[in-house]
């Protein structure tokens, strides 16, 4: 401990490593039958904005026999201080190694960590492969949105938690507590869980060209399809959850009003893994925003969604919070908005109606296209809302568009030119201060379970050529144009479409020092390069290649609950520019959570019934 302490001078930010923050839960360790590390693999200010660590972690507290703490990666300065002093990587709140732990669990939420995962593992001074890892080592097990592919980082987990983790953690754990100290019993046990993956028990086998051959259960206890798990009800919020001393990402309290979104994005994973759509109500809302605020002190409050315009009622909840808080001084933020005008006046309902930065995703400039992703807005809509909000005084507005999207042409990304344009003009227009106008793009990434899973990520070289493009187009409109490296978003596909074989090339990537690899300053693409030559495989194979739909893909045994039949008439409606509508507001389009959820399953009947009704 004496060691710890003399290094917190000497880096950046000590306040990330000392823990006993307010709400920190502190349990006496000897009396702790099950002592678990919740383990974040990116900075202590990035996974202190996570939502899964606070579930999981006062989830697992309320549990008398279990003891859970956090880790999050060290900053390079620290890193390298702790191997100096030959000290391995230990929790906020004992500071014990985590090698004294019965279990780690690490929260995936993006592909660009995995290098991290390694480095925490081997500063932890635990083996980093599975097959090393005796009964003496802590379970290495993992959940979160990246491990609905877990191949990629198949040779370094024990056990994949697939799906919502609130109840298929508690059924592991019965298991583990009944075969600690056992590891190979313990994961022939686990295997049957439902919604648990345990890649040891599968074999992979591949054809001459790369693809997979087949991908198959080693014993009998293994499920051939591991199916997502789903909570049907969401939980309790956490509602006293730790309060950081320094200042995060997101530096306020949350609470997740609903899960899952039915809109259908075809690019977007999270629409997918996350359906069916399950809302809490009003009541609990409100019970859990008097708690936070009374647990914590925080003045801001986010209610949390994929889509949060379309919880049912949200104007009556904001109302409801606004006169509740009236002299609370408190403020609300609402992510995730529709782009249209209610929206605008949503946000200005809000307590103090405090102006800050407008942000909205079109993706795309062109009608055209926006249909072809089913994330249909017309233009008209579009500027009617930047009208509007210049209108109310809107000074500081925000744009997300993606490049690269299946079937853009020269048009589409001239469209968006044209588009902001317009939008300029209106800005022009507005009375007083002119309004900024800023663009962020991004490259399209094909993520696993999504109508996009197949489509090819365009090379970089085209790339250039459209961001070029939109630069030129926009350079004497005043409008601040920002994009992501495209190297950066070819990693994330080669990691999101991988296979098991990518685990030797994220292996060597961190062996030749690749960590932090989403941070613009840490990437080092050409060290990733090098490790694919080392290992003999090619990165175009995972990105700029077009899968066929009859591929046996990586991730073809994780039943996320869309259907492939689903997924394959989506990619077809996707070339063809047409549209599926929001089957919480229309028709049931069959997605396949009918064979797990019941209301989807009664809404499906309906519409076959009014289907032949209409016949």
């Amino acid at each position: 401990m004496n060691s710890f302490v003399e290094l917190l001078h000497q880096v950046s930010r000590p306040a990330r490593y000392i823990g006993g923050e307010w709400n920190s839960i502190v349990k006496d360790w000897e009396r702790a039958a099950i002592r678990i590390a919740l383990a974040y693999p990116d900075t202590y200010e990035i996974g202190m904005s996570n939502l899964a660590i606070p579930i999981l972690y006062d989830l697992l507290n309320k549990q008398p026999d279990i003891l859970a703490e956090r880790v999050y990666a060290p900053w390079v300065d620290m890193e390298a201080a702790m191997r100096r002093h030959h000290i391995p990587l230990f929790s906020l709140e004992s500071k014990r190694p985590l090698k004294d732990f019965d279990i780690v669990g690490f929260s995936f939420g993006y592909e660009l960590t995995y290098t991290n995962v390694l480095n925490m593992l081997d500063l932890a001074q635990i083996p980093l492969l599975s097959s090393h890892r005796d009964n003496s080592y802590p379970l290495i097990i993992a959940g979160g949105s990246c491990v609905l592919n877990p191949e990629p980082m198949a040779d370094f987990i024990d056990l994949f938690i697939i799906g919502d983790g609130e109840e298929a953690i508690v059924e592991f754990i019965k298991v583990y507590r009944t075969h600690k100290g056992n590891k190979k019993e313990l994961l022939h046990q686990a295997a049957t869980l439902l919604g648990t993956y345990v890649p040891g028990f599968y074999e992979v086998g591949y054809q001459k060209d790369g693809t997979i051959a087949s991908l198959m259960p080693k014993i009998s206890q293994a499920n051939p399809r591991v199916e997502r798990q789903i909570v049907a009800k969401l939980p309790p919020p956490p509602t006293k959850s730790v309060v950081p001393y320094i200042e995060v990402v997101h530096d306020r309290g949350g609470i997740e009003i609903q899960r899952g979104c039915s809109r259908g994005c075809r690019f977007c994973q999270a629409g997918i893994i996350y359906r069916p759509v399950r809302e809490r109500s009003h009541e609990e809302v409100i019970s859990a925003t008097d708690q936070i605020i009374k647990n914590c002190g925080y003045n801001e409050l986010s209610l949390v969604s994929l889509s949060t315009g379309d919880y049912k009622g949200i104007e009556s909840l904001v109302a409801q919070l606004a006169h509740r808080y009236s002299r609370d001084n408190l403020t609300l933020s609402l992510p995730s908005l529709r782009l249209d005008t209610s929206s605008i006046k949503l946000i200005e309902s809000l307590p103090r109606g405090r102006k800050t930065t407008l942000t909205f995703a079109p993706e795309s400039g062109s009608e055209r296209l926006r249909s072809a992703i089913n994330k249909s807005v017309a233009d008209e809509v579009i500027l009617d809302t930047f009208a509007a909000a210049f209108d109310r005084g809107w000074l500081n507005t925000k744009l997300y568009f993606m490049i690269g999207l299946p079937t853009e042409t020269i048009d589409d990304i001239k469209s968006i030119i044209e588009l902001i344009t317009k939008i300029g003009n209106l800005s022009k227009k507005a009375k007083g201060r002119q309004p900024r106008i800023r663009i962020s793009l991004s490259t399209f990434v094909p993520k696993p379970h999504t109508p996009c899973q197949w489509s090819a990520q365009e090379r970089e070289e085209n790339l250039l050529t459209k961001y070029n493009l939109l630069r030129q187009g926009l350079r004497r409109s005043g409008v601040q144009l920002s994009w992501q490296d495209p190297k950066t978003s070819q990693l994330e596909a080669i990691l999101s479409r991988g296979d098991r074989r990518l685990g030797k090339v994220i292996y060597k990537a961190w062996q030749l020092g690749c960590k932090f690899d989403a941070w613009r300053e840490h990437f080092n693409y050409q060290n990733w390069l090098r490790a694919f030559e080392e290992t003999g495989l090619e990165p175009a194979f995972y990105t700029t290649r077009e899968l066929p739909e009859d591929e046996l893909l990586p991730w073809s045994h994780i039943d996320a609950g869309m259907t492939d039949a689903f997924l394959r008439k989506e990619y077809q409606k996707l070339r063809h520019g047409k549209e599926t509508p929001d089957c919480r507001y229309e028709s049931c389009s069959a997605c396949g959570l009918q064979r797990w959820y019941p209301e989807c399953q009664q809404k499906l009947k309906q519409t076959t019934a009014k289907e032949k009704d209409n016949k």
